[in-house]
This record gives structure tokens, sequence and C-alpha cells, in this order.
């Protein structure tokens, strides 16, 4: 499994704008498609250039795993079909006054990790459309879990401050090694400058020698020459 360095938008936080799993990425239209078709070499998926409700931060917006995704409230009917015609996700729009899913869920193909703030109404609904057991906890003591690690189904990479009962939840939720690191020279949010899936992992520009070598470990990656 490989690993990158890009940037989007002259920008190294890869993860506010992009979302990948192991069927597809999607990433705005705005991004040269030189670019989007470099994401779909390396990870090995099918790119969809789309907004999501006329946003770019998509990677802030939505959840997703190989099975459904998640959408905020505003999400375009175009948007949802562009989705959909690409893939087999189930797709669920959310009604809720909460946007930002993808900073508050993180999820694999074996479960997910949700704001402990959320009721377990959505909760269920998280469940139903990403096929998996949801669980509510902290990372570092912080309820925004979706920005604080990154997940694929070989490993987890989560913020430094992680606390040992939290890696626990993790570990048993997502079935997966659990590692702390920084992306983008010593940024914790993690999936703010981080995607990947099975296939390979992509970082942000600015991401050093040193945090690449943890988030190749911990994503079971090596850095591959561009």
């Amino acid at each position: 499994m490989p690993l990158f360095l890009f940037d989007v938008f002259g920008t190294s936080s890869i993860g506010v704008y992009s979302l990948v799993n192991d069927k597809i990425a999607i990433i705005p239209p705005q991004v040269p498609e030189t670019k989007r078709l470099k994401v779909e070499e390396w990870l090995k998926v099918k790119v969809v250039a789309t907004t999501v409700g006329k946003s770019v931060i998509i990677g802030a917006l939505a959840c997703s795993n190989s099975n459904g995704i998640v959408l905020p409230p505003f999400a375009r009917e175009d948007e949802i079909e562009a989705i959909k015609s690409a893939s087999d996700l189930n797709v669920t729009v959310m009604d809720t006054k909460k946007t930002a899913y993808g900073n508050i869920i993180l999820a694999n193909d074996n479960g997910a990790v949700a704001d402990p703030r959320l009721k377990r109404g959505i909760l269920s609904k998280i469940e139903d459309t990403l096929g998996v057991e949801v669980v509510s906890n902290e990372i570092a003591g912080l309820p925004y879990v979706g920005s604080l690690a990154a997940a694929t189904n070989k490993g987890v990479l989560a913020h430094p401050m992680l606390k040992e009962e939290e890696r626990k939840v993790l570990k048993d939720v997502l079935k997966v090694p659990v590692d702390v690191g920084t992306i983008n020279c010593g940024i914790p949010y993690v999936s703010t400058g981080l995607i990947g899936n099975s296939n390979g992992a992509v970082v942000g520009s600015m991401t050093t020698g040193p945090e690449m070598f943890i988030i190749g470990q911990a994503l079971d990656v090596v850095k591959e020459n561009e």
C-alpha cells in the first residue's frame, strides 16, 4: 500500500475537502482533473467530482465507509445522484441540526465511533446507513472524533493525546490497530490532512518525514515516489 503527498486548493488540509472509502473518492469538481485522476490511481477508486450542499468542504460535512455515506441536511439532489450513479452506497441525508458529520463520526467497514452528544435515534440512523455498530466515545477528551482521527480497514491514526481507555474503545469497535501521530508538521487534527483506504493513503504536502513514518506504520502503508 502506497503513501503519497498531496495538496488541494493550494492547502495541505486535503482531508477537509475530500472523502474516501474503498469504493469511491469524492473530490470537489473545482480540483483539476489531473489531480483527481492521481487520487483515483493511487487509491484505486472511482472519483466522484461533486460538492456537498454546494460546499467544497466534503470531508468535514460527510462521513462514509464502503457500505454507505451520511450527508448533512442541505445536500442537494444532483449531488446525491452523482454519488448513487458512481456506487452502490447507502446514501442518507440526515434531518438534524448537526451538519459536520465528517468531524463527528469516525468509521471504517468494521464499526464507527461518534460524538457522545449525538442522540440514540441519530446513531441508529447512522448504523443503518453504514451497516456497522456505532459507539459513542471521545478522543483526547474531545467529542470531534471524526476530525481527531483517521480510520481505514488497516489501522487508525489518532490525536497524540489519545487516552488509553479511548484507544481500547477504538480498537474494539473498529477492529484494527490504533496508533497516534500528527500531520502537516504537527497538526493533531489528523483527518484534516489525511485520506486513505485499504489500498493506500494520501497526506497533506506539509507532512514531515517522521510523521509519514508513523502514518505508514499506523495504516500499513509505505512512502512512494511520485
